[in-house]
């Protein structure tokens, strides 16, 4: 690669951050009652999601497409002076990448309408420098409105990402020439292609000495979106709907709140030391709900470059990415950019149905489905852990933090994967949990865990328990339990499993 993006993020900010942070420390049992487990003094009630947060979350589930002028250039960042000539994709079907997501259980895509070159995918009244002076479907294209066209035909939700950094207008750098520059191709977006369900910011910002420097107006962009697309969540690492997880290698934190304290990041682009672990981890008594997204790319650049053709992400290790992400309450944004012909690459099909196969093999069965639940309290509603609504759940009496559910379980279901939910409507407010298995006449640890959120998977060795007991050992409030799953893996055992690592996957 010849330039910055061989040793920068593509984002063009904050690195690799904290890794192996560590997870929230749990107070003893014998204190939970304690003062110093409640919610600091002056708190208000602990943050839940609202509606777009929470159907977000609940997709698992996002595909990034990067796909613009340096499809054609073989760059990661472009500099602004490439010809719109340049940009012709023979064969462009977005139907093709469309049908490819949603058959492999995606349930929404984001385009990256504008990067960092300036590149318009779609007939701005901005700025020449877009699809209308390129060949492509003889200068009468709109790539952004075949792709929103391709989503709603296949029931995937739209998102866009709109570059703030413009290496080719002129405006840059100038302020408010800029700030209206920018809301201009902004509302054109939110107004020209109907519903949005993302709109994906980030700071990056020249990095080269001589470079152009804008500060961007984020109060105004938040608005603006807020006002064309009150239903949209909005992205960048500093919020204000869902935050970065804070690298791009595909790992949320082994302990992940949605809650934030949104003074710890403060604004898209912060750059500082405790900036990662803030990312990662969010905060147990964080004022504000902005769960984390996780973005990778199936391939080691973000753009197609035909020499990483045969370095495509195998599906098992798609499978792996999943459960360091949708597995610790965070959501996956796979990037997979289509090549110079406008199409994904067969590899790339091909491990993303792969991956598809072995999901859908492991989640087929439940094998705790229906099983008879007992629990330390409230047992009448125990079984709600069992009865796949997510919108059920069992929660001790009295608005007690601790507790436990137990699980009798047919003698021939073998699983090596425990699947966790809270209600998350109702906030996530487990700190610590363990799950422990009947062995020996005798309850022995089989995995533990700090927080569980949307989601918590654990992979285990195979394992066969007439009983299983899932431990609640400290929450911030009365705990929510919505479901327990049980699932057998496709692929044999694990490598190494959740309950014998040594830090992030």
């Amino acid at each position: 690669m010849t330039d910055k993006a061989s040793h920068w993020t593509r984002r063009g900010f904050l690195g690799a951050g904290a890794a192996g942070l560590a997870g929230t420390v749990a107070a003893p049992l014998s204190a939970m009652a304690s003062p110093a487990c409640a919610s600091p003094p002056g708190a208000g009630a602990r943050p839940r999601p609202d509606a777009a947060q929470l159907a977000w979350q609940r997709e698992e589930l996002s595909m990034f497409v990067h796909f613009s002028i340096n499809t054609f250039t073989g760059r990661e960042w472009g500099d602004g002076r490439e010809s719109p000539q340049l940009f012709a994709p023979a064969a462009l079907d977005a139907r093709q990448w469309a049908r490819t997501a949603r058959a492999c259980g995606f349930g929404s895509m984001i385009l990256t309408a504008k990067h960092h070159d300036g590149f318009c995918l779609w007939p701005t009244a901005t700025t020449a420098h877009s699809v209308a002076s390129s060949p492509w479907r003889g200068g009468n294209g709109d790539l952004v409105r075949e792709f929103t066209d391709a989503c709603r035909a296949e029931g995937l939700g739209v998102g866009f990402y709109l570059s703030p950094w413009d290496r080719n207008a002129a405006v840059y750098g100038q302020g408010r020439a800029y700030d209206d520059f920018y809301i201009e191709q902004l509302s054109e977006l939110l107004t020209g292609y109907g519903p949005l369900t993302e709109l994906w910011f980030d700071g990056a910002s020249g990095d080269e000495p001589g470079d152009k420097r804008q500060q961007y107006d984020w109060a105004r962009i938040h608005r603006t979106v807020r006002a064309l697309q009150p239903h949209a969540v909005m992205f960048s690492d500093a919020g204000p709907d869902v935050r970065w997880i804070g690298n791009e290698s595909g790992s949320a934190g082994s302990t992940c709140w949605a809650s934030v304290d949104p003074a710890r990041v403060p604004r898209p682009g912060a750059n500082d030391p405790w900036t990662g672990e803030a990312l990662q981890q969010g905060d147990p008594h964080g004022t504000v709900w902005r769960p984390g997204e996780t973005d990778v790319s199936i391939r080691p650049g973000w753009f197609w470059h035909a020499a990483q053709d045969a370095r495509v992400r195998t599906p098992e290790n798609l499978l792996d990415l999943y459960f360091t992400s949708v597995g610790r309450n965070s959501k996956l944004l796979l990037n997979v950019p289509p090549t110079a012909q406008g199409l994904f690459h067969d590899n790339d099909v091909r491990a993303l149905r792969g991956f598809a196969r072995l999901r859908a093999a492991m989640l087929a069965q439940d094998l705790a489905a229906g099983a008879a639940v007992t629990a330390s309290s409230n047992g009448g509603i125990a079984g709600q852990v069992t009865d796949g609504d997510r919108d059920s759940f069992w929660t001790p009496a009295d608005g007690i933090r601790d507790g436990w559910l137990e699980l009798a379980l047919a003698a021939d279901a073998e699983f090596d994967v425990i699947r966790l939910e809270e209600a998350i409507a109702h906030g996530q407010h487990v700190a610590n949990y363990r799950v422990d298995a009947w062995r020996d006449g005798c309850w022995q640890p089989l995995a533990w865990g700090t927080t569980i959120g949307h989601c918590k998977l654990d992979r285990v060795p195979p394992t066969r328990t007439p009983r299983l007991r899932v431990v609640i050992e400290h929450a911030y409030d009365a705990p929510r339990i919505a479901r327990i799953g049980l699932h057998r893996s496709a692929g044999g055992d694990w490598a190494r499993p959740d309950n014998q690592a040594g830090g992030d996957a």
